[in-house]
């Protein structure tokens, strides 16, 4: 059975899967490695399954507290609340139908419950009623081309979300809702110099009260894309002690905890997950990242529950991949599996939602699949939006394909501190040094080798050992020669 990530609008290529290239010096570790404008009013009668959805009535304090904020900078808010405010609007442009700001907030509001929710079917939605927004009123419609810009970035079309981003500051460049989207946008096209400059920009505008720690949390993220640890913990740890609800909160603790994994401090990281999952029960990032370092630490039945909390019901399929390579490095080979076949339907249904998944796709297929079909997906998602993401994803399958000279090549881009922004990853540095071993550049090899496991001894069940493997293979460092008198 070809078990490969299959997605509409493709076809398999004739022939079983071709064989993934072993891993030379680790095959001992591991056996295996890993539309068009709608009229106003049509819009609420286009949305299969919107009515069979539950209706959340509003909590108390009634939906004005979080998500408004959300729909205009993207402040983490509570499920219920954005359906609340979904049902408001709904109502709002049945009665009003040429309003204009009430699409446009309808759009936004379905953006930010599909990626709260890890639901692209709510995308869909989101465009036709943002794109009756800019029908009815196209010029100057900021607030409709925001809403375009975060449904591109949902989607991980960051040249659309640039396009739109800049088209809604060009007649308001003061307008500071405009310009998260657009660091986004240029960090996922690999354009750093920009995002930093529109950072600087960003941080010069005057923010009010409720902006500002979304304002902090951006900033952290791009000071992480330069490899400023301190400052990027500094900015979130003031976003965190800011946020105004209990919400954006564990989200901006979440971001603490992942930078603490990242950087290989388990008690750290353990410490702000569970904070997070304290403060919002079903925060998916959280409750994996819970997963992720409890298994780090040795403490394999609660990482496995935590993260099966995070999967729950609708998932993120980072989150599935996560689990099922987890079940790997455990030798629990059927459950793995079954963790796969459930990231292909989740692929299949985002895809469905238009979200472009070649990147997660070409990652589980260059460890799990097929590394041909991974470099072709992997060739034009890099032509396309060449963050180091890609780069380092791109490089991967080539070395798995068997191309190491030119898989070193993208490898050194996302490991390269001036190309790649500075970042710091584990993994990116694991996988050229692998390259660089089967290159037989051994000193290379070695000392980015030791710099994965320096940077983050954890980074994954996986790969871990296999990175210990290879530099056991590789041996000490030679001693060098006396030289002669």
């Amino acid at each position: 059975m070809d078990k490969r990530l299959r997605v509409p609008g493709t076809s398999p290529a004739a022939g079983p899967p071709a064989p993934r290239r072993p891993l030379r010096w680790l095959r001992r570790v591991l056996a295996t490695a890993l539309a068009g404008g709608v009229v106003a009013g049509a819009v609420l009668t286009l949305l299969p399954g919107e009515r069979r959805q539950p209706a959340a009535a509003p909590p108390a304090a009634g939906p004005r507290a979080q998500a408004p904020a959300a729909v205009t900078f993207g402040v983490p808010a509570a499920l219920p609340r954005l359906t609340a405010l979904i049902g408001e609007q709904e109502r709002r442009v049945r009665a009003r139908p040429r309003d204009a700001r009430a699409w446009a907030v309808l759009g936004s509001a379905y953006v930010e419950r599909g990626r709260a929710a890890a639901d692209a079917a709510d995308y869909p939605r989101a465009e036709r009623a943002l794109r009756t927004s800019l029908e009815v009123r196209g010029s100057g419609n900021a607030e409709a081309l925001d809403g375009m810009a975060a449904l591109a970035l949902a989607r991980r079309d960051f040249p659309a979300a640039k396009r739109y981003a800049e088209q809604a500051l060009k007649p308001a460049p003061g307008r500071w809702a405009a310009y998260g989207p657009l660091i986004d946008a240029y960090n996922g096209l690999g354009d750093y110099e920009a995002a930093r400059k529109t950072l600087d920009k960003l941080m010069e505008l005057r923010t009010d009260g409720a902006a500002r720690p979304a304002v902090k949390a951006r900033a952290s993220a791009v000071y992480r894309d330069r490899g400023w640890r301190e400052d990027a913990v500094a900015q979130l740890t003031d976003a965190a002690a800011a946020a105004g609800t209990p919400v954006e909160q564990a989200a901006y603790l979440t971001g603490l905890g992942q930078l603490a994994w990242e950087r290989g401090d388990l008690p750290d990281a353990l410490r702000h997950f569970e904070a997070a999952v304290r403060l919002d029960a079903g925060r998916r990032a959280a409750l994996a990242g819970r997963g992720r370092t409890l298994a780090a630490l040795g403490r394999t039945q609660e990482a496995l529950t935590s993260y099966r909390a995070a999967v729950a019901g609708r998932a993120r399929p980072q989150d599935v991949l996560e689990l099922g390579e987890l079940y790997e490095s455990l030798g629990r080979t059927d459950s793995a599996e079954a963790q796969y076949d459930r990231l292909r339907t989740l692929v299949r249904e985002a895809v469905a939602g238009g979200v472009d998944e070649e990147l997660l796709i070409g990652q589980f297929e260059a460890d799990h699949g097929d590394a041909r079909e991974a470099v072709e997906r992997l060739r034009q998602e890099w032509r396309r939006q060449p963050g180091i993401e890609v780069a380092d994803a791109l490089g991967w399958a080539l070395y798995r394909a068997g191309e190491d000279a030119e898989a070193l090549t993208y490898a050194s881009v996302a490991t390269d501190k001036a190309k790649g922004g500075g970042v710091r990853s584990a993994l990116y540095a694991f996988h050229r040094g692998v390259i660089e071993g089967e290159l037989e550049l051994t000193g290379p090899a070695r000392r980015h080798l030791e710099e994965a496991l320096r940077i983050n001894p954890y980074f994954s069940p996986l790969w871990v050992p296999a990175a210990r493997s290879a530099l056991r293979e590789l041996g000490a460092v030679p001693d060098e020669p006396l030289p002669e008198r």
